[in-house]
């Protein structure tokens, strides 16, 4: 694989130090900061896919997938190197871990034979960014969380009518955005600053391996549901049964689909600035 790669946006960035790093291990002790903020000379990949486990527990009992998923197969949106990963190829019947980095998916792989079950497992790169190279009506449910608020707006909008897509009829959809807050007004602005200096290669090399500049390049959009639906209806995609999910303490505007008000539900384990949708294919 080429260690070249035209931009080094943040997310690039990541990939090739993920692929120039000896193992996944090396990958959480180097690079913790693009993956859960934490970094450090005795962090493992153990470590880092049980934070994974953890949470896909809780979002399977949440989402009452738990009793079913054995015979279901998903597709997740943004995999990363696979701290999700690892446990969806021990509880659902078949994985397809897509990402816009290549180098990320090759350590996917790594992480799922090593804490996963690597005969679920398939990877699809998504190297324009907003399409997934994966069949229609191909899987039972498509899952993404903490990805799509680090795409473009126009990128996040695009994945989630394919998420619609691939899924089957009738099948589920559970998507993670990020919604507006107070201090985005200086987050969004330092975020397109920080992108920018990316694309410079030797400010762009030393930025990514900060943190601090990692974060801010990594704040690129935020979405309502209204835009959601909006351009969901627009693509002629129906959707069926959605709900609304948010931190308890910040309520969403309301939105309504064909004039019926969507359901919103308090989420005890979501962040303050995340919101989720849950729909099925129409």
């Amino acid at each position: 694989m080429s260690r070249r790669r035209p931009q080094l946006t943040p997310w690039k960035a990541a990939g090739t130090r993920s692929e120039d790093s000896r193992d996944a291990d090396e990958v959480v002790r180097q690079t913790g900061w693009v993956f859960n903020n934490e970094t450090g000379s005795k962090l493992s990949l153990a470590q880092f896919v049980a934070t994974g486990d953890l949470e896909v527990r809780r979002y399977l009992k949440r989402w009452k997938l738990k009793d079913t998923a054995s015979t279901l197969s998903i597709l997740e949106i943004g995999s990363g190197i696979g701290r999700m990963t690892a446990a969806f190829s021990r509880e659902f019947a078949s994985v397809v871990a897509t990402d816009v980095d290549a180098a990320f998916l090759e350590r996917c792989r790594e992480t799922v034979a090593r804490f996963g079950r690597p005969s679920h497992l398939r990877t699809a790169h998504i190297a324009d960014g907003h399409t997934i190279p994966v069949s229609d009506a191909s899987v039972d449910v498509v899952f993404s969380y903490i990805t799509l608020q680090h795409c473009s707006a126009a990128d996040a909008l695009k994945l989630t009518k394919e998420a619609f897509r691939v899924v089957k009829p009738g099948g589920r959809v559970i998507l993670n955005y990020r919604r507006k807050v107070w201090l985005d007004a200086l987050l969004l602005p330092a975020g397109v600053v920080v992108r920018t200096l990316f694309a410079a290669p030797q400010v762009g090399e030393r930025l990514s391996r900060w943190r601090w500049s990692t974060r801010l390049g990594w704040q690129a959009n935020r979405v309502s549901p209204a835009e959601v639906f909006e351009f969901l209806m627009s693509h002629g995609v129906t959707v069926n049964d959605p709900h609304l999910f948010h931190h308890r303490s910040r309520a969403l505007p309301r939105t309504s689909v064909a004039g019926i008000e969507v359901p919103q539900h308090n989420l005890d384990v979501a962040a303050k600035s995340h919101w989720w949708l849950t729909a099925h294919r129409g």
